[in-house]
């Protein structure tokens, strides 16, 4: 394995790192704002279970990524260096405003702009393209719809009792419902690395017959995401679990276990979804059953601009580095 290949790996792992970093702080957003753990204890809560995710999930989105974006057999180093570059550009300059936008969705872009550049429209599999775009719209909607739901259904069994009851109550729940999340968040968006660099492997030619993810892949992965969710993503924190809409304990249970059971959902489908889209729509569901206004549909506005946003600008990045590559080598 030369030295390029395993410095493309290290980068698809730095990617890996920032997505813990800048998505993973929707996982610890409610139950931080919501002051049933600290900072230091939800981050080291939300780690464990992204880690351990690959026991319960199956590969299923790794080979969606790596295979189902673009046509695998036009994949090369340049294409990968212009992808990841596209990505990682991406989330920095949405983390740096503080905007939870999707690493799922800025790592396709990455594909399409470079896939582009090099061959055209031909080289898109438009069926993995479209079921993925689609999702845009369905796991926030989801999300939400599942918010209302779960939000309705719990307020009515508990309408009887004392509100300091049911804090104390939901106080515990929500370290199972964060648990919950982490392990939909670490078994979908940490696979995405993983059909990166399976991508890589293949179309270089050290993985031989069917396309399939090796164990150190998966846990190289699984601990890239698991670490860069230690380092936290503050700005993102305060954005989702304050200024979306302002929660108590009660409603980051449901918030958190709508968006689990929608992540759970997609990554069983081999469907890539933005974990931030899934969170986001399940507070703004959670956060109008008290009334609409409960909801700052003004945030809510800015983060979906940055959403329409994400796969045209990490597409236009990596259109560019690979064109440059093309260019200098």
């Amino acid at each position: 394995m030369d030295i390029y290949i395993i410095f493309l790996i290290f980068l698809a792992l730095v990617f890996d790192f920032i997505n813990g970093f800048h998505d993973s702080a929707n996982s610890i957003a409610t139950v931080v704002s919501t002051r049933v753990l600290s900072p230091r204890y939800a981050v080291m809560w939300a780690a464990f279970f992204n880690f351990i995710a690959f026991l319960f999930f199956g590969l299923h989105v790794a080979g969606t990524i790596g295979k189902g974006i673009i046509d695998i057999s036009i994949m090369d180093n340049e294409i990968i260096l212009a992808t990841l570059t596209g990505a990682i550009t991406w989330d920095l300059i949405t983390w740096y405003f503080g905007l939870p936008t999707s690493s799922s969705h800025a790592l396709m872009g990455g594909l399409i702009g470079a896939a582009l550049v090099k061959t055209g429209t031909s080289a898109l599999v438009w069926k993995g393209i479209i079921k993925t775009v689609a999702f845009i719209f369905v796991s926030p909607i989801l999300g939400l719809t599942l918010g209302l739901l779960i939000g309705t259904a719990v307020y009515r069994a508990f309408r009887n009792k004392a509100p300091g009851q049911v804090d104390h109550l939901f106080r515990k729940g929500q370290l199972l419902s964060a648990a919950l999340y982490s392990l939909g968040h670490g078994g979908n968006d940490a696979q995405k690395t993983m059909g990166i660099i399976t991508g890589l492997l293949f179309s270089a030619g050290f993985l031989k017959g069917e396309f399939h993810v090796p164990i150190w892949v998966v846990l190289s992965c699984h601990g890239a995401i698991a670490l860069g969710t230690m380092f936290g993503g503050w700005r993102i924190v305060k954005t989702m679990g304050q200024r979306v809409a302002k929660l108590k304990p009660v409603d980051g249970f449901c918030a958190e276990t709508s968006a689990a059971s929608t992540l759970f959902f997609a990554s069983f489908l081999g469907i890539p979804v933005s974990t931030t889209h899934t969170i986001t729509g399940a507070i703004m569901g959670v956060g109008s059953l008290r009334r609409m206004t409960a909801v700052r549909w003004g945030v809510a506005g800015q983060i979906i601009w940055a959403w329409i946003f994400t796969i045209p600008a990490s597409a236009l990045i990596s259109a560019l580095v690979f064109y440059a590559c093309k260019i200098l080598f």
